[in-house]
């Protein structure tokens, strides 16, 4: 089966403890745990009630998961990189996914960054491939530079960085 260009859902039941099991429309099958962000973003406090998380639907194309009474939508992409995060079988790619996540680079921006090929970023974010340790250390270490130095990559106009809000 050729992997997905851009993740989309083709089903998706609410369960209990606020996670989601995904089915995406490559045959994925992934759980995901909302718990941590519906308690930390206010935004997606109203899934606290876990009456109002069980009516979690399907947009009609796949592309969201939403909640029709607080209108709260997640896209599929977010979902799909989360639960990847979650549910990697390694500590070096749970490192690698969720850097990717929060930054929100390009794969040619994260190749830049990290000094590897934007093929390599994309076989290491769809799973395709083991990240090997020392990407994910690599990762570790552009967070720090980035948020401690005063001489960053970034500031120096090397970089070009998108942080998630």
């Amino acid at each position: 089966m050729l992997p997905m260009k851009r993740p989309r859902l083709s089903a998706v039941q609410a369960l209990s403890d606020f996670r989601l099991a995904l089915t995406f429309i490559d045959g994925q099958e992934l759980t995901l745990d909302l718990c941590r962000d519906i308690k930390a973003y206010p935004g997606l406090q109203p899934l606290l009630d876990s009456k109002v998380f069980l009516t979690a639907t399907l947009d009609d194309y796949g592309w969201t998961v939403e909640w029709l009474e607080p209108d709260i939508q997640i896209g599929a992409d977010t979902l799909y990189m989360d639960a990847l995060a979650q549910n990697a079988a390694d500590e070096n790619t749970r490192i690698f996914i969720d850097w990717r996540a929060r930054t929100g680079l390009s794969l040619s921006q994260a190749a830049e960054a990290l000094g590897v090929s934007a093929r390599s970023i994309s076989r290491y974010s769809n799973g395709r491939e083991a990240v090997p340790r020392s990407l994910a250390l690599a990762c570790l270490g552009w967070d720090s530079l980035q948020q401690s130095s005063t001489l960053a990559a970034e500031e120096s106009g090397r970089y070009i960085v998108n942080r998630k809000t």
